[in-house]
Formats: C-alpha cells, sequence, structure tokens
C-alpha cells in the first residue's frame, strides 16, 4: 500500500493549493461578510478545470477522479469553505450522478457546460419536512402527455442563487411508500415556473448562497428524467456516497487551516516569559488536532479512492464523514482556545473556522445519521 501522492495528483494539489493561497484566502473574510463569492473566481476556477475534475475527458473535463477531487477540496476549503462547499456540489452532487446514471445524450447535452463552469450544479432533495427522512419529499412530478409537470418546494439548496442546472428529486408514484415511487429529473435555470426563494443568513460559509427553489407547474419533457423513473430514491443515495466524500474533505481543509493557525499563534504569543507553545497543555492540544486530522485524512482517501475502483463505498463515506467533521469541530474550538479572547474576535480567522466548521455535521447526512448507516452495515456482517 502506497500513501505517496502520485505525480499527478501531486500537481493538482499544488495548484489548487496556489490558487487557494492567492485568490482565496485574502479575500476568505469579504466574501463572508458580502455573503457571495466574487464571480472572478468561479471565472478562474473554470479556467483552471476544477468544475471538471472527475468529468470524463470526452465531455470536456480533467477524467480525473474522487480521490483527486477530495485533495482540491481539502486545499481550497482551508482557504474559504463557502469556496469550497460550492465545488463539492457541482461536482459531487451534480456531474457525478449524470456521469453515473444519465444518458448519453444527457451528458453531451450537461457535462461540457459543466466542466467549464458555464453551468453551475445545484442538488434539490431537502424539503420543509423532509431532512434526514429524505424519503419523506412532497414535491411531485405528474405525467403531462410525454413531459412531466413538477410541483413543490425544496429548502438548502447550496448554489442555488446562480446555479444554471438542477437535480431534482419528486414523488412519480403517489401510492408507492416512502423511497420506492421517487424519480430524479433534470432541470435548467430558466424553465417557466422555476424561481428562487429565500436566501438564508447562515451562521457559517456565508459566502456560498444557499435558498429555497420554487417550483410552479415546472414542465420538462421525457428526455429530464435522469436513471429510471420511480428509482431516483438510489440515485440521490449513491450520489451522497459521492457527497459525504466531499464534505469530509471540505471538513478536513478547514480543520487544516485550525491546525495552521494554532501553531502560528502558540509560537507569537507569549505568557509567563515564553511562548505559550512551549506549554504542555498547548502542545498536547497541537498532537491531537494534527493526529485526528491525519486518521480522517486516511479514511477520506480510504473512500474516494473504493469510489473511482466502482465498489460500493456506503459504510467507508460515513466513517469519512463521522470523523471528519467531528475533528473539524474539534479543531475548530481547540484552535479558538488557544487562541484564548483574541480568537472570540474578527481579528482572527478562527472565528470564521469556528463558524464554518459547524455544518459540516449536519449537512449531506447529519452526524447522527451517519452514525445509523455505519452501524446497520456492521450489525448486518
Amino acid at each position: 500500500m502506497d500513501f505517496n501522492l502520485t505525480e499527478e495528483l501531486t500537481l493538482i494539489r499544488d495548484m489548487a493549493r496556489d490558487f487557494g493561497e492567492k485568490e482565496l484566502l485574502p479575500r476568505a473574510a469579504k466574501f463572508d461578510a458580502q455573503e457571495s463569492i466574487d464571480p472572478d473566481v468561479f471565472e478562474k476556477m473554470g479556467e483552471l478545470g476544477l468544475f471538471g475534475l472527475t468529468i470524463p475527458e470526452e465531455y470536456g473535463g480533467a477524467g480525473m477522479g474522487n480521490l483527486a477531487l477530495s485533495i482540491v477540496l481539502m486545499e481550497i476549503n482551508r482557504c474559504c469553505a463557502s469556496t469550497g462547499v460550492t465545488l463539492s456540489v457541482h461536482n459531487s452532487l451534480l456531474g457525478s450522478p449524470i456521469k453515473r446514471f444519465g444518458t448519453e445524450e444527457q451528458k453531451a447535452k450537461w457535462l461540457p457546460k459543466l466542466a467549464t463552469g458555464e453551468l453551475i450544479g445545484a442538488y434539490c432533495l431537502t424539503e420543509p419536512n423532509a431532512g434526514s427522512d429524505a424519503a419523506a419529499i412532497r414535491t411531485t412530478a405528474v405525467r403531462d402527455g410525454d413531459d412531466w409537470i413538477l410541483d413543490g418546494t425544496k429548502i438548502f439548496v447550496t448554489n442555488g442563487g446562480f446555479a444554471g442546472l438542477f437535480v431534482v428529486y419528486a414523488r412519480t408514484n403517489p401510492d408507492a411508500s416512502n423511497a420506492k415511487g421517487i424519480s430524479a429529473f433534470l432541470v435548467p435555470k430558466g424553465t417557466p415556473g422555476l424561481t428562487v426563494g429565500k436566501k438564508e443568513k447562515k451562521l457559517g460559509i456565508r459566502g456560498s448562497s444557499t435558498t429555497e427553489i420554487l417550483f410552479d407547474k415546472v414542465r420538462v419533457g421525457a428526455d429530464a428524467l435522469l436513471g429510471e423513473e420511480n428509482k431516483g430514491f438510489p440515485v440521490a443515495m449513491d450520489t451522497l456516497d459521492g457527497g459525504r466524500i466531499g464534505i469530509s474533505s471540505q471538513a478536513i481543509g478547514i480543520g487544516d487551516a485550525c491546525l495552521e493557525a494554532a501553531v502560528k499563534y502558540s509560537k507569537e504569543r507569549e505568557q509567563f516569559g515564553r511562548p505559550i507553545s512551549a506549554f504542555q497543555a498547548i502542545q498536547w492540544k497541537i498532537a491531537d488536532m494534527s493526529s485526528r486530522l491525519d486518521a480522517a485524512r486516511l479514511m477520506v482517501f480510504r473512500a474516494a479512492a473504493l469510489r473511482d475502483e466502482g465498489k460500493r463505498c456506503s459504510r467507508e463515506a460515513a466513517q469519512a464523514k463521522l470523523l471528519a467533521s467531528t475533528t473539524a469541530n474539534y479543531c475548530a474550538d481547540e484552535c479558538l482556545q488557544i487562541h484564548g479572547g483574541a480568537g472570540y474576535t474578527d481579528d482572527f480567522h478562527v472565528e470564521r473556522l469556528f463558524r464554518d466548521a459547524r455544518i459540516t455535521e449536519i449537512y449531506e447526512g447529519a452526524t447522527d445519521i451517519q452514525r445509523i448507516v455505519i452501524a446497520r452495515q456492521v450489525l448486518a456482517g
């Protein structure tokens, strides 16, 4: 087993690191304050090929896998978690299901535009009454000749304010129980009846766009169906395996930033005549942060490698997200504690890291849901 990155992965990591440190880190606080990411960032990400990392080369992408995406996301999120989640959702929650479940016509139509960033993707699953219980969605899709008519409301849609293409999960068989009557649809921006609703005011990742998406008699053709009719829930769950790897990578990136900030401050801050890094209490915090991050990173890499090999990774993705998200919050808490009162002000970016870390235990499957996923598979043998 080789734990070293290949030359190709090292190059992609260094490229993402350079972009993050030059373009994102200096503006991350600005994006947080203005609650949006400057458009030129997306243009530069498109030029670097970051929007098409996992899209096959024949459709204009880089043809790389989830491992490469994870490495990139760790670097981007180390600098700006708002930009990181935008990139993660685009690649793992929209590009991935089209690549895995789309028809050749759908791939040819949408993937080239997603690869360049001409269109940015969004994932519409959660509803006011359907969060962890995703099978309880009430958005409907009813046949009208060869078309489908969508009605309903989706909430907490990342990229919702500017996405050009949405994957939407709707109930197509009202008589079927829970997950068995759900289908997935590809709905482009500008489709009559699709509107962007309320923009959420958030604790963290404030620069990312999080909105309601409303569907009022939205008509789409038969070619909008992604995968098979009434079999959209497995599409959603498979997609979330990849999404959880993406959010695990985000958590590692935030944790890395916390560790770097804690090390830097502990060397500069003096108390009782010496740097606080000389005190064992601080050293133990840093040791635990570093060890937990390395363990979580390896779990993320394992899950990503399994997905790249075409193997099922639901348990491994859930384990990676469980450990990575709790580690990110542990590191954020310890980093703030090391900074003391200064960390509680916006003079340092520690308070933003603390706020950004919290969401990693909630979206794309809350920590409690990850434990259920893991336990079921362990108990099933």
